[in-house]
């Protein structure tokens, strides 16, 4: 609030009247409060963003692993991703066997390359999750925010024909590398996957395989 202070000096003398002199301050008391009361507002009322975190489902500590057998993965829908140095990715297609070695295919991160096959390998997923999204944008199907990822569990649980991928890692790669593959899962939609150790028909195969 402004305040006029007047400066009476000179009044009531016998000589020549001066003119008054007027000095200005502001009281910044009511501005202080207002600024506390609206950083108290925001403080409460402001909803932080959520970290984005990314889910890995791990094994128990203390289970067995020389008495629990791995479940059966089907051949047809196997893909088996290796994710070696110099940022490079290799996968194959089915199951290897020591009279069959499966050649390994050499690709990248990009766009056009893990992706690229992944969606097409997952076409049908993938096109029925786009097809519920689409909907519930349009406005053609209202959803709580729970029921939709209750609705995208359901579909991944209900597919049988999509890839199982194997993500395996050889030696050396980078952190980076192991986030941008768990990217590509969630990307193209893939509704099963693992991270497993190389065997030993494998590590052969990478010996083999393009540079």
């Amino acid at each position: 609030m402004a305040q006029i202070i007047e400066n009476n000096a000179g009044k009531g003398g016998g000589g020549k009247r001066k003119p008054k002199k007027h000095s200005t301050a502001i009281d910044m008391t009511p501005m202080v409060d207002l600024m506390c009361l609206l950083i108290t507002f925001f403080m409460l009322t402001t909803a932080f963003s959520k970290p984005k975190v990314m889910e890995i489902v791990l094994p128990e500590k203390d289970v067995d692993t020389t008495k629990t057998k791995s479940p059966p993965v089907d051949k047809k829908r196997a893909v088996t991703i290796i994710l070696a140095e110099n940022d490079i990715v290799y996968y194959y297609e089915g199951l290897a066997k020591p009279d069959s070695l499966p050649a390994l295919i050499k690709t990248d991160y990009s766009k056009d390359g893990i992706r690229k096959f992944l969606l097409k390998r997952n076409k049908p997923l993938f096109d029925k999750i786009i097809e519920l999204k689409e909907k519930i944008k349009k406005g053609e199907l209202v959803l709580p925010k729970d029921s939709v990822s209750s609705e995208l569990k359901k579909l991944k649980n209900d597919d049988h024909v999509g890839p199982i991928v194997l993500i395996k890692a050889a030696d050396n790669i980078k952190y980076k590398n192991f986030v941008d593959i768990i990217d590509e899962m969630a990307i193209t939609n893939i509704a099963r996957y693992a991270v497993v150790d190389l065997n030993a028909l494998e590590l052969k195969m990478l010996e083999l395989a393009p540079k």
